[in-house]
């Protein structure tokens, strides 16, 4: 695990710089307090990160769940009653995990998965174009179309055009410009500029430039455009930011409906980043989901004991650690070290930050995964992989992470159906004698209920007078579905002058009386 410390290290400084401001802005975009953010990105980062089997993978709070934290803490009377529900909704995910339900990300689709990492690379850009210009009224981590603010998505741009801030602004360019000079040429100079990462040096450059222009009227940054971590006084104020679940509160259902909310959503929204993320790794490791599940819960419940937020693993701080030469899992628990010892020992100077720069970090990060020519890799793959591409793009522009997958799977369940009927089976006329047609169609491998459609409208248009053969040999699975169509068929070919023989690994059958009873007894099939 230490043999790529020196590409884990570097990581995890970017990993660190990525996830602060999102751990902050998602416990506000929660209507939860800032350091509840701080506590699941440090559980995230050590507990899940050593407990999870994923090499590469980030955990910490999740925006997908601010909506559900926002809304649950004032169902559920309190901050404290709602811990529980963190608690008891990470006893569920561990559920899940004995159960193996993380088999379920594996049946995502390929078209869906890029959709997914596309589309949080554009909302990414876009929802950093205000805090680049330090126009900052939406906290870092609302990655909804609607906004808490009031606003959505492209109102917010609009309306950060007539309040950029001119210090902000000019600094965020310094870093990019940084960056991009880091990551093109620099990088490639010597082993220092690999170590040391183009975003610590945006950062610092950053803290330098809001000390310099402080008092300036043009070129000051105000608080409001800097991180904002809670700054305690001393050991016992930072040990009471700390809250506590009130287990008085577990007899209240609404309390467990809220639990099983957390732990489905955050489950899911595990499932899809695994499965992204393990898309992205450049070594192609494969990461086993009901142990991810299991280090989750266990995260969930530690995070919720210490008045943590609900925790998933999360695709901004994963493709950033992937971005930045992220090895093992070593990047994501030190990450979470640092979090932690830099708001016990630093906060006031981690306060100095400009959010301009960390979202010209974020520029970055969100063009990497919303490549251009991913654009046209997917529209040259033809339709069926396009379509749900494009649908899951827009759907986590224009509603959420959630719901835009949602969207995209229904599209790829339909494309799913479509190719079913399509490929069903093969109709080939091969002569005419006898004044008769012969045609002999071959069933495929696995035939099911999807696929009634297309055979009654290829039996259905057989002419009269016609000789079938109806191969089943490499059929292996036939819903009873159809085989209840090919019985009702054979009744009605006698009408039509229609001659059937059934071709099986069992021989030739002419004009069977039935379907039925010949399925039942024929080996290997359903």
């Amino acid at each position: 695990m230490f043999k790529y410390l020196k590409n884990d290290l570097p990581a995890s400084i970017v990993v660190f710089f990525v996830a602060l401001p999102l751990c902050l802005g998602i416990a506000l975009a929660s209507g939860a307090p800032l350091f509840s953010g701080l506590i699941a990105g440090i559980v995230g980062g050590i507990v899940v990160g050593a407990a999870s089997g994923s090499q590469i993978g980030v955990s910490g709070p999740a925006a997908g769940l601010a909506a559900i934290v926002l809304t649950s803490i004032g169902a559920l009377g309190g901050f404290e009653n709602f811990l529980l529900a963190v608690v008891l909704g990470g006893i569920i995910q561990i559920g899940f995990g004995i159960l193996k339900a993380g088999v379920i990300g594996y049946y995502f689709p390929s078209s869906v998965i890029k959709g997914m990492l596309t589309g949080i690379g554009i909302i990414i850009i876009l929802k950093q174009i205000p805090h680049f210009f330090g126009y900052d009224p939406d906290p870092e981590g609302d990655f909804a179309f609607f906004q808490v603010d009031g606003e959505n998505t492209f109102s917010e741009i609009f309306q950060t055009f007539n309040n950029i801030s001119p210090g902000a602004t000019l600094v965020a360019v310094l870093g990019l410009a940084i960056l991009l000079l880091w990551s093109t040429v620099l990088s490639k100079k010597g082993k220092i500029f690999q170590l040391v990462q183009g975003p610590l040096v945006a950062v610092v450059v950053g803290i330098v430039f809001y000390n310099l222009t402080k008092g300036s009227d043009v070129w000051s940054i105000s608080s409001d455009h800097l991180v904002s971590v809670p700054v305690p006084e001393d050991a016992s104020s930072f040990l009471a930011q700390f809250s506590f679940p009130n287990f008085g509160a577990i007899t209240n259902p609404q309390l467990w409906i809220t639990a099983f909310t957390i732990a489905l959503v955050a489950s899911l929204e595990t499932l899809l980043c695994v499965e992204a993320t393990d898309k992205l790794d450049p070594e192609k490791r494969v990461t086993p989901t009901n142990r991810e599940l299991l280090a989750q819960g266990t995260g969930n419940i530690i995070s919720g004991m210490i008045g943590g937020l609900p925790i998933t693993q999360v695709i901004v701080r994963s493709s950033a650690n992937i971005q930045s030469g992220g090895k093992t899992k070593m990047s994501a628990i030190i990450h979470g070290f640092f979090l932690l010892i830099s708001v016990m020992l630093i906060p006031t100077l981690l306060n100095m930050i400009p959010l301009s720069v960390l979202a010209a970090i974020l520029f970055i990060v969100g063009f990497k995964l919303a490549k251009p020519a991913l654009f046209k890799t997917m529209y040259n793959a033809g339709w069926k992989q396009f379509v749900p591409f494009i649908v899951t793009i827009l759907g986590i522009i224009f509603t959420d992470l959630l719901i835009g997958i949602g969207l995209g799977l229904g599209v790829g369940i339909i494309v799913i159906l479509i190719k079913s009927y399509q490929n069903s089976h093969f109709l080939h006329i091969e002569d005419k004698s006898n004044g008769k047609h012969r045609i002999k169609m071959t069933l495929a491998e696995e035939v099911t209920f999807f696929n009634k459609g297309a055979i009654l409208k290829e039996l259905d248009s057989l002419p009269r007078d016609t000789y079938l053969e109806l191969d089943v040999r490499k059929t292996r699975y036939l819903d009873s579905d159809i085989i209840e169509i090919l019985d009702d068929f054979a009744y009605k070919a006698k009408e039509r002058n229609i001659d059937i023989n059934l071709i099986s690994e069992r021989g030739i059958v002419e004009n069977p009386e039935s379907f039925i009873e010949f399925f039942k007894l024929r080996p290997k099939s359903a």
